[in-house]
């Protein structure tokens, strides 16, 4: 017989979440815990706070109030389940870069399935549990995209506690978790947080490439490299030489996190990574037609955005090491591509390798560029060139 939202008791709830907990894990769920779905009224100081001064990545919820009061958008929410999902924080036998066949490297965001759906159908499965056993119940689930702030459900759930590095980190499987939470209108008894174990820790903050996290748990969204990886367009020097060879997101902050230490969850097949894909050579991508790009990277996070930023990472990736055997196929997308922002990183990166074959296609270029920020790129390799000669 199942329950009622308006005639369950305490005690009925109470046995309900103790069911919940024990079916999770057989439904690919790692860790669960239950919050209250009162206003996160202190987080949004820090939102505002955030968004004064320019920290904002531009992904997020743009109504801050939307983020704040989960009211406004589900009637009489009366409480939250967080849930989280580990994932794998090492690739076996990885395949190395070498000269003439250098590789580039995915965040471990993107190994695998897209956790989003992942996440989501594991999550209809909890939602057919709790509907299954309760009448009149209410759920909104959200995985990453939805109004909350997924760290803040999660803290406030005992999940983890939000270390200085802004990652949620659990004590069990330390801050390689996917997070995803359901709003619902059951009366479910809140978890208790957990308590926060950063101490006099800096090793985040101190090994951040771009110094975005400006502060614990304070992050400048527009300089961190993750942001960077997916942000469309032309990125500045200094933002090409933090990127390096990542062609999407960045795992510093985290690996070097003593919570992460030894710590390696490969039991979700799901996110099992291919290490071809997840650190693949670079030449090639810059030759993948739309059809090859989605079915490599399509069905993995890191396909969201499309294939030009991971190109553009690409052909820098290649100015980063150097590679003077890819000056045929960076001249190539100099000369031919039609994509500004690719042929300005190519300019670049033929001015770091330099030699007289990367010269001539940056003076062939400059003959006939018509764009502006591209021929300014232009300009500073053959300034590059002429310091080189002299």
């Amino acid at each position: 017989m199942a329950l009622s939202v308006e005639g369950g008791t305490d005690t009925d709830w109470k046995r309900l979440k103790e069911e919940i907990r024990e079916a999770a894990c057989g439904m690919g769920i790692d860790k669960i815990g239950f919050a209250s779905a009162e206003p996160f009224l202190e987080l949004k100081r820090i939102l505002l706070r955030h968004r004064e001064l320019g920290r904002e990545s531009g992904f997020e919820e743009k109504d801050i109030d939307r983020r704040v009061h989960p009211e406004i958008w589900f009637e009489e929410p009366r409480s939250i389940l967080s849930i989280a999902v580990a994932y794998p924080a090492k690739l076996e036998s990885p395949p190395r870069s070498e000269p003439g066949a250098y590789r580039g490297i995915l965040s471990r965001t993107a190994w695998g399935e897209d956790y989003h759906q992942v996440l989501r159908r594991r999550m209809e499965r909890l939602e057919r549990f709790i509907r299954e056993r309760v009448d009149g119940v209410r759920i909104e689930s959200m995985v990453d995209t939805g109004a909350l702030v997924d760290r803040a459900v999660a803290e406030r759930a005992g999940i983890g506690w939000v270390g200085k590095n802004c990652s949620v980190i659990t004590p069990e499987f330390g801050s390689w978790v996917y997070l995803g939470e359901m709003v619902t209108n059951i009366p479910f008894e809140p978890d208790v947080p957990v308590e926060n174990l950063c101490g006099d820790c800096t090793r985040c903050l101190d090994a951040c490439p771009t110094g975005a996290l400006v502060g614990p748990g304070e992050l400048h969204s527009p300089s961190c490299i993750s942001f960077l990886t997916q942000k469309k367009g032309v990125l500045s020097d200094e933002e090409k030489r933090a990127i390096g060879n990542r062609l999407y997101g960045c795992d510093t902050c985290q690996i070097v996190c003593p919570y992460n230490r030894g710590k390696n969850w490969a039991h979700h097949p799901e996110f099992e990574p291919d290490p071809e894909t997840v650190k693949p050579l670079i030449k090639p991508l810059l030759e993948m037609s739309n059809r090859a790009f989605r079915e490599r990277f399509g069905a993995s996070a890191a396909g969201w955005r499309g294939k030009k930023p991971i190109q553009r990472n690409a052909v820098i990736a290649l100015g980063h090491f150097r590679d003077a055997s890819a000056v045929p196929d960076l001249a190539r997308v100099l000369l031919e591509d039609s994509r500004p922002e690719l042929r300005e990183a190519a300019a670049w990166a033929l001015g770091r390798i330099g030699g007289r074959e990367a010269e001539e296609a940056v003076r062939e270029a400059l003959g006939r560029e018509t764009d502006g920020t591209v021929r300014e790129a232009l300009l500073k390799a053959c300034r590059a060139f002429d310091e080189i000669i002299q």
